[in-house]
């Protein structure tokens, strides 16, 4: 890390000095690293650094290393800065998220300084879920929805998700499954076409919450692909990161309840003007094209990921009938 970096993370902190680095994890494709900094005195006794090295183009893991997925990566953290200005400081405290202490760019790398969620009572991560556990990132991402419902995404992506379809040309250029792939816009179109749009978080499994040690509380993290969209992208995602496919599917029902159930709230504490029955009908059936939509990149992307199983593929066959009959 360059020293103006190191200085500023200093300055943000009112720190004297860095006395410990700890990779958490490398950025994906080789794009920087994610850091926790241990500091001698100020503000803070730790904090998270995400530092970006923006020309150092990596290898994608499943050998997607093209220029467009390269321009791609670059876009997102233009979009995570742009977050972090203009937006983050909206989140009320049922979708918390880390503060932003400071950020510097030089000589294409990027650095953003972020609040130790592990200091601030968020110290867990899972990797297999309860009920609880799910419930409180679906009101997460209900509060977050209710919050920036409506909102123009400005310097954000304009559609949200990094795997929506205008970015992933080539991934759908791979797609042998041809009624799926022939579809492929339509699905895309209803999704934009609901009249109620919202910032969807884009990349919201289940590695990007971080609990607290009770359980009751979660914050997310990681915000390269915030964007315009329905919220039910966020939902379909987080379900399929953390559930198998009969448990998608018992719990289904369940899980969109649990969901509108706390978006209704939140959007009426949050005084919006929306109708809360036409948003909740749109938004229900919209939950399989949701689904859908994701299926489609991952069958593109990655054809023997086991994520592609039964459930998603039932939906889907529901959905292209569904589709069918609009013409």
């Amino acid at each position: 890390m360059n020293q103006q970096f190191k200085k500023v993370i200093l300055q943000s902190t009112n720190s004297e000095s860095i006395t410990k680095t700890e990779v958490i994890q490398e950025l994906w494709s080789g794009y920087g690293r994610i850091l926790r900094l241990q500091l001698n005195k100020g503000d803070h006794k730790s904090v998270v650094v995400k530092h970006i090295q923006l020309e150092e183009k990596g290898a994608h893991p499943r050998g997607w290393n093209s220029d467009l997925s390269h321009q791609r990566k670059l876009h997102s953290y233009e979009v995570e800065t742009q977050w972090y200005k203009d937006y983050a400081q909206q989140c009320p405290s049922l979708a918390r998220i880390p503060q932003c202490l400071g950020m510097d760019k030089k000589d294409g790398e990027v650095l953003i300084i972020l609040e130790d969620l592990n200091s601030s009572g968020y110290p867990s991560r899972k990797t297999a879920v309860t009920w609880k556990d799910i419930e409180n990132c679906l009101h997460w991402l209900a509060n977050f929805h209710a919050t920036f419902m409506g909102n123009n995404p400005k310097g954000l992506w304009e559609t949200g998700t990094y795997w929506h379809l205008e970015t992933r040309p080539e991934e759908l250029a791979a797609l042998d499954d041809l009624p799926l792939k022939k579809v492929a816009e339509r699905i895309d179109q209803i999704l934009k076409e609901s009249p109620f749009q919202t910032i969807v978080h884009g990349d919201a499994k289940l590695a990007n919450f971080c609990f607290s040690e009770d359980g009751e509380k979660v914050s997310a993290v990681d915000f390269q692909y915030v964007g315009g969209g329905c919220g039910m992208k966020d939902v379909a995602y987080f379900v399929g990161s953390c559930l198998y496919e009969e448990d998608c599917e018992r719990y289904e029902e369940r899980i969109l309840d649990s969901y509108f159930q706390e978006l209704r709230s939140a959007l009426q504490r949050q005084r919006k003007n929306v109708d809360l029955d036409a948003l909740e009908k749109n938004w229900r059936a919209l939950y399989p094209v949701a689904w859908t939509d994701f299926h489609r990149f991952l069958k593109g992307w990655s054809p023997d990921h086991w994520k592609i199983n039964a459930y998603s593929e039932r939906v889907k066959r529901e959905v292209l009938k569904a589709v069918s009959s609009e013409q």
